[in-house]
């Protein structure tokens, strides 16, 4: 937008913003760069240097900074909607069943989900890529190749001086010398300007037919001088014919002929990690003026595969291609928006690669004809974000604006290539900064163990309404399965993709299901005791119970909410499910048990609340909660102290990489491993990160979880492979068979962005609850003691975290925000049920003012007499989640245990701590 502006504050301000985002703040790109600008540049003016023809009718010469800003921001915004639908273009091109592409709002970033896709890079290629297509004017080899021997000389010069800022030796070369290379046999040393040059020497490689084959002096000696006089090819080889070739023909220093192969690749390195340290060496030499002002060097897209005589792939390599700079600012010869259509085909004449044709524009095709006749006989190559897929030699001039990309495709790589490009460039470039991958294994294991839990918590649920509540609870049963089918048809409708946390919030939603037909049946109950008929008491208990069924619900729908605009993947499919699950429940307590039993009654069929054995249970209770309410306190406080204390012993939380930032892999290895064994094998493959190895489950254990820091802030699309296959490689060294069915990366950017979100979410939770409770009770003492409650749940749900640490697999990432604020949640659910029952019974005394020991009194009635209600509940949401947990899976046992322990500790404190906090605060002035 400011057409690459040269003012040194605006460029400062740019290189800061990007190394300062994320770092102790929260703010995005453009609001940082806004802030670092003012400081670098209090009485710059931005305007100036985004005024352009396209921009006139936004900005003028006089618009303030802020004017500015806000127009950037606003091309942003529709930067990230282009985004996003070309990411859907593209991979609805792509086949993907069922793909969810979100786009979520206020952070820049786009979820896409891709189930059954099993091609990580292929996935990560479709995202990333920019298809920012261009086609370039090159030079030819037989031009370039001179210059290169003569970059070898200054490169060596460089490195031999005593004042060069590299470090790197000829020994240290030797030492790093990639694997592959292969030196001109002969009994002397190997000289530069022979025909032939270094190549690499590996037992399972052989030269590329584009290179002269070589076979290895043995002689380190010989090796290290050739080394130290030719830094550059010990990386890199360059192109020379395997028979003499009508190229351009040159002499060498010594006069002797030297022919090089035609076309615009100049030579070839065998790896990824080699052709950055070209790179390295050609800017030394380039520092220094040899090569053309408009040379410009562009790395080959794609592996080209080495083959032996017998047609076996024995390796590969990357082509170097010279490229060349015709337009005045270094753009390319033909680039932009120009293609209308794209799409596999196959090139007969080489039996049948895949390859991609391509239609262009009018007014890209018309450039086409112009650039191919200017260019007879010489390569043009088209390249994409910045990689050479193919450098075809043009024949003659090409009208009608088609074209073809070439590049030994597999059909695979041909459809997302031809799938990215007829969707369009992206607006900016995209980076994955977290990724989640499951592998078909444990996502096997997930559904199986999802279904086995949510088959087990049902029938637990089942039977234990029909025992307690005799026949009314068949009736609850049959709402509990009606609002089963509810859930799934909405989330069908809604065309949901179900994952393990889903089915967490779906399992869990059969707890809070029953809870409104508890609060119901025991109101019922309740009416019976005082004599009324059943038909009477059908109508009284849903009369009284409607008001706590309600404001719990509503508090539980709230948090639900601020759960879904606070998270992002697994948090948000557990609270849509659960925001669901919290309607359907209350459609299918209110009015289907109605109906149901209306035509019982009609039919003067029996109704029994009860049985033998529970009609007595809870009856008579007089617990004195308010009284020893200092007890309470106390044992609170040493739960939290003795939290602490484990807090400073194993040195603080145990963040997980969702707060870290990092790559975190669960591994399966075929027997049970040691952990530091583990550690010992990868520390060498990743060097100056840092790596934590856990087993999961106790003791030993054949599965492990890996995390480590290694290259997590590098944006490179090759970063991820490369940390894929270093970690192979050192697994590998274990020699026990292994697979990595799930992995997890997270960059640091978004990792700051969870912690800042995990405090506003609770923060704001806790303010919304505040609120509704003063509104519903108009009274701040309820809303202090509801809050005081939820802080307190907050911190014994920690301290347990600290306590436990290292019994179980526990560990606080972004589930566990999910956990805090369902925990909260039922804190909120049990304490407006008591705190209704408590305003209920003072009203009907006639004395809501009363204090001292009357008002006393009648709150630890009012508490008993909800105790049944409290009591069953959390057991059946209890026993639900304990199912789960031993059912569940690894993936969500943390998450699990925290709802475990947020369960007692919610009801524990309804009773106990919250109440008696209104009692402390509610004296009489």
């Amino acid at each position: 937008l400011s057409n690459n502006s040269p003012d040194v504050a605006f460029n400062t301000a740019l290189t800061e913003t990007q190394k300062n985002l994320g770092v102790n703040n929260n703010d995005d790109f453009i609001t940082l760069f806004e802030k670092t600008y003012k400081r670098i540049a209090p009485n710059g003016k931005l305007a100036p240097l985004f005024q352009s023809i396209e921009n006139k009718t936004k900005i003028s010469y006089n618009s303030s900074n802020e004017e500015v800003i806000a127009f950037i921001k606003e091309r942003v915004a529709e930067a990230i909607g282009n985004a996003e639908k070309t990411f859907r273009s593209r991979i609805d091109r792509f086949g993907v069943t069922q793909p969810n592409i979100q786009k979520l709002e206020a952070t820049g970033r786009i979820l896409v989900e891709l189930p059954g896709v099993k091609d990580k890079a292929r996935v990560r290629e479709l995202l990333q890529g920019t298809a920012n297509l261009e086609f370039w004017e090159t030079f030819e080899n037989g031009e370039i190749a001179p210059l290169l021997d003569k970059a070898n000389g200054i490169v060596a010069n460089y490195l031999a001086s005593p004042n060069k800022k590299d470090t790197l030796t000829a020994d240290s070369l030797v030492a790093s010398k990639p694997d592959s290379a292969s030196v001109k046999a002969n009994t002397t040393v190997p000289d530069i300007t022979s025909p032939t040059v270094a190549a690499k020497q590996d037992s399972t490689k052989k030269d590329t037919a584009a290179v002269k084959t070589a076979s290895v002096n043995p002689q380190d000696t010989a090796i290290k001088g050739f080394q130290k006089r030719t830094p550059l090819y010990a990386f890199y080889q360059q192109v020379l014919p395997l028979v003499p070739l009508k190229g351009r023909v040159t002499v060498d220093e010594k006069g002797n002929p030297k022919t090089y192969a035609e076309g615009a690749c100049v030579g070839i390195a065998t790896s990824r990690a080699d052709t950055a340290k070209v790179n390295e060496y050609l800017r030394i030499a380039k520092s220094k003026n040899i090569f053309p002002s408009k040379l410009k060097f562009m790395w080959g897209a794609k592996e080209v595969e080495q083959k032996d005589e017998n047609g076996r792939v024995v390796g590969s390599y990357f082509e170097l291609f010279a490229i060349k700079q015709t337009d005045s600012k270094g753009r390319a010869a033909l680039s932009g928006d120009i293609i209308t259509d794209a799409r596999k085909d196959y090139d007969q004449r080489q039996g049948g690669v895949p390859l991609i044709s391509m239609s262009m524009n009018s007014e890209a095709a018309q450039k086409w004809k112009t650039i191919t006749g200017a260019n007879k006989g010489k390569c043009v190559a088209v390249v994409m974000d910045n990689m050479v897929y193919s450098a075809p030699r043009v024949n003659s001039e090409i009208a009608g604006g088609q074209s073809q990309i070439t590049g030994n495709f597999s059909d695979e790589e041909a459809d997302a290539l031809a799938a990215i490009l007829s969707a369009g460039k992206l607006p900016a470039p995209a980076h994955i900064v977290e990724e989640s991958i499951v592998g078909p294994t444990l996502g096997q294991e997930s559904i199986d163990a999802g279904l086995l839990s949510f088959v087990i918590a049902l029938l637990v649920i089942l039977v234990f309404m029909a025992a307690y509540y005799n026949k009314s609870g068949l009736v609850a049963n049959i709402a509990l399965i009606a609002n089963m089918f509810f859930i799934m048809g909405i989330l069908t409708s809604l065309g949901a993709v179900l994952t393990l946390p889903g089915i967490a919030g779906i399992v869990l939603t059969i707890g809070l299901a029953v809870d409104a037909n508890i609060l119901i049946f025991e109101r019922v109950r309740e009416e019976l005791a005082l004599g009324k008929s059943t038909s009477q008491s059908i109508k009284e208990g849903f009369k009284h119970a409607m008001s706590s069924i309600i404001d719990s619900n509503v508090t539980l729908a709230i948090l639900a909410i601020i759960l879904y605009v606070f998270g992002s993947g697994p948090v948000q499919g557990f609270a849509t499910t659960l925001f669901i699950g919290i309607c359907t429940s209350l459609f299918s307590a209110i009015l289907i048990t109605r109906v149901i039993f209306e035509w019982m009654l009609e039919r003067k069929m029996e109704i029994p609340f009860d049985n033998n054995m529970t009609r007595n249970a809870f009856k008579n209770l007089h617990f004195d909660f308010v009284g020893k309410r200092k007890l309470y306190y106390g044992i609170s406080t040493l739960i939290i102290i003795v939290g602490v204390v484990f807090y400073f012993k194993n040195g603080g939380l145990n963040l997980g990489v969702d707060f870290k930032g990092g790559r975190t892999y669960q591994v399966h290895f075929k027997n049970d491993m040691n952990t530091e064994d583990i550690k010992k094998a990868l520390e060498p493959v990743f060097p100056d990160a840092a790596l934590e190895v856990k087993s999961i489950g106790a003791g030993k254990s054949n599965k492990a979880k890996i995390t480590t820091t290694y290259r997590v802030t590098d944006n490179n699309p090759n970063a991820d492979h490369e940390v894929d296959s270093l970690l192979n490689k050192g697994l590998t060294t274990l020699n026990v068979p292994f697979e990595v069915p799930s992995q997890q990366k997270v960059g640091p950017t978004i990792a700051t962005d969870i912690v800042y979100g995990a405090y506003g979410a609770v923060l704001f939770s806790c303010l919304m609850m505040f609120l509704y409770i003063v509104i519903r009770f108009r009274k701040w003492q309820y809303g202090l003691g509801s809050v005081v409650a939820l802080f307190h749940d907050v911190l014994i749900v920690l301290s347990c975290y600290t306590i436990f640490d290292g019994l179980l697999p526990l560990e606080i990432g972004q589930d566990f925000i999910a956990a805090i604020l369902t925990v909260m949640g039922y804190t909120m659910t049990e304490t407006v049920v008591v705190f209704d029952r408590i305003r209920e019974r003072l009203n009907e005394s006639g004395k809501a003012d009363v204090f001292g020991e009357e008002r006393n009194k009648l709150i630890n009635y009012a508490l008993n007499s909800t105790l049944s209600r409290t009591i069953l509940t959390s057991l059946t949401v209890f026993f639900v989640l304990l199912v789960i947990f031993i059912f569940g899976g690894e993936s969500i046992r943390g998450f699990i245990f925290a709802l475990l322990i947020g369960r007692v500790i919610g009801t524990y404190s309804s009773l106990c701590i919250s109440t008696p906090i209104v009692v402390d605060f509610d004296k009489k002035k």
